[in-house]
């Protein structure tokens, strides 16, 4: 019997026929969406959530140009006339097909797939396998937007997300950290059987908020929620806009947020930041530990800029040390997201009681990066190496069990936050020497790579206050 590997490949190999109708990666993602949206509505015994004469079954009984048309219909009834969570993932849907044969062997193909397999195994995991293939192809740009699940799975797993907690990620994406909180809960609970009526509706329906930016990337996120069986609050627009000010406060957050100059939306307009900037990362990171619970906790994903910088970088981390605890940063391996160049880290902290300042003393950096390997297709991220650092973070998810110094040669470092304070609040903390096995050589990297490297990002960093900066100019010229 296949299983959702299977069945995810069987998928995926059908966008080759749609090449000839221009379709793009991500438009063939969307389009698979809306109709195993349907299909599964109708596997499930769901299709009550639908309007009636927009399910399945009619599009099934219509062929050629007439089931084009009416398939364009549908979509268009589907995201003006339904409730909820269906109004959101079909809201201004289009279809990008053009060729009537193209849906009709979509649709066949759909239809006689093992959906008694898919059932068995998880329709989420099928899904879920469907937006990492899409990510993992360069051509579809979805690498952006989809953290890894190995990655995901092992932040999870030290964070320890809790019944009762509200739990929030303002960069949602395809919601792949919500997902894996709530995987995280249910099995720890025995599915949510261990909690009473009222534990049990709260997680349903008030545990998880997410906010998204693209309406596309929206619907994905939608669909992998609810095919999790999730309630969560997914909300399309802009964290980063008075939307995010009025989300409520947080116990965890789990985020990835947008890299790069600009994703959409603009520059920053909120005006509850301490430190107003374009810098989207630095503006993301000031609403996380704006919006966390006295004592809650957070893990980010950043870029190394965001670590170095200078000016308000070095103030929002300076900000950030004193009414947080930062206590661990892992430093992860080069290739994990599409594209190569980027060097990433995990922050983790967690926020003060409100009164007090300094309440970081020190940080412990894991260094998956110096002297370790890449990844990417030929060598593809696991659960399996992150094992170490889950094992030396320890099972405090407030980073406050026995920790040991494993020295200079080991990957596990304590630094106290005088040396860090020597540094002008500079983060960028290594030891290990070269910083991937690219060159195979294992030994340190030249000081000529050193100054191209901090060239190029220092030229990284200032094309996105520059941007920052005329849209600013545009925006009050106009």
């Amino acid at each position: 019997m296949p299983g959702s590997s299977d069945l995810v490949q069987r998928l995926w190999s059908l966008c080759n026929v749609l090449r000839d109708d221009g379709i793009t990666y991500h438009e063939y993602v969307t389009e698979l969406s809306y109709l195993i949206f349907l299909k599964m509505a109708q596997e499930t015994g769901t299709e009550d959530q639908l309007l009636e004469g927009y399910r399945w079954p009619d599009l099934v009984q219509h062929s050629g140009d007439d089931q084009l048309r009416f398939f364009r219909d549908l979509l268009y009834h589907l995201g003006t006339h339904s409730s909820g969570a269906v109004r959101s993932i079909f809201a201004n849907a289009a279809t990008s097909l053009h060729q009537s044969r193209n849906l009709n062997k979509l649709v066949q193909s759909i239809d006689t797939l093992d959906w008694y397999s898919a059932r068995r195994e998880g329709l989420g995991e099928l899904y879920e396998g469907l937006l990492e293939k899409n990510a993992g192809e360069k051509k579809s740009g979805a690498g952006q937007y989809f953290t890894p699940r190995p990655l995901i799975e092992s932040i999870v797993s030290v964070v320890r997300p809790q019944p009762g907690e509200r739990i929030q990620d303002p960069a949602a994406g395809t919601a792949g950290f919500l997902v894996a909180a709530d995987r995280y809960i249910r099995e720890h609970t025995h599915d949510l059987q261990d909690l009473s009526d009222e534990a049990k509706r709260f997680q349903q329906a008030e545990a998880f908020y997410g906010v998204e930016l693209v309406q596309d990337t929206h619907r994905l996120a939608l669909m992998n929620a609810i095919l999790h069986n999730m309630q969560a609050n997914i909300l399309l627009g802009d964290t980063l806009s008075p939307l995010g000010a009025s989300l409520p406060e947080a116990d965890v957050i789990l985020t990835n947020p947008p890299f790069g100059t600009k994703m959409g939306g603009g520059r920053p307009t909120r005006t509850d930041f301490p430190f107003p900037t374009g810098n989207k990362q630095l503006a993301f990171l000031q609403h996380i530990y704006l919006s966390l619970n006295p004592h809650g906790r957070a893990a980010v994903i950043v870029p190394d800029n965001v670590l170095f910088e200078t000016g308000i970088a070095a103030q929002v981390r300076h900000e950030l040390m004193d009414v947080c605890r930062l206590h661990t940063l892992l430093r992860l391996p080069t290739g994990i997201f599409y594209s190569q160049g980027i060097k990433t880290n995990v922050l983790f902290f967690s926020k003060g009681d409100g009164d007090a300042h300094s309440n970081t003393t020190h940080v412990w950096v894991y260094d998956l990066r110096g002297n370790g390997v890449s990844f990417g297709k030929r060598n593809p991220l696991n659960r399996a190496v992150f094992q170490d650092f889950e094992s030396r973070f320890g099972d405090d998810p407030y980073g406050l069990s026995y920790r040991e110094d494993t020295g200079p040669e080991g990957r596990f470092r304590c630094f106290g936050r005088e040396k860090i304070a020597e540094r002008q609040d500079r983060l960028d903390l290594s030891w290990r020497g070269n910083e991937s096995s690219d060159n195979g050589s294992g030994s340190e990297p030249l000081a000529s790579e050193l100054i191209v490297e901090s060239i190029h990002e220092a030229l990284s960093s200032a094309l996105v206050e520059i941007e920052a900066i005329t849209e600013m100019l545009r925006d009050t010229s106009g």
